[in-house]
């Protein structure tokens, strides 16, 4: 007995397609967010470093 093929609906077919690329964009900005904050922490972390430095220095000298 032939198995009719294709028995979906083109508009669930479109519904589908349409969450997968809704999913992708997502990923995609979720993706250069984190990028970018990765280059923030990056740039960062020199300063980060330097105020740790400080903040021992000046407790090592009872200045805090």
């Amino acid at each position: 007995m032939p198995t009719s093929r294709g028995d979906i609906d083109t508009d669930s077919l479109l519904k589908i397609i349409l969450v997968l690329v809704v999913v992708w964009l997502a990923l995609e900005v979720i993706g250069a967010l984190i990028e970018s904050l990765a280059a923030v922490l990056g740039l960062a972390r020199p300063i980060v470093g330097l105020a740790v430095l400080a903040l021992i220095v000046l407790w090592l000298l009872d200045e805090i």
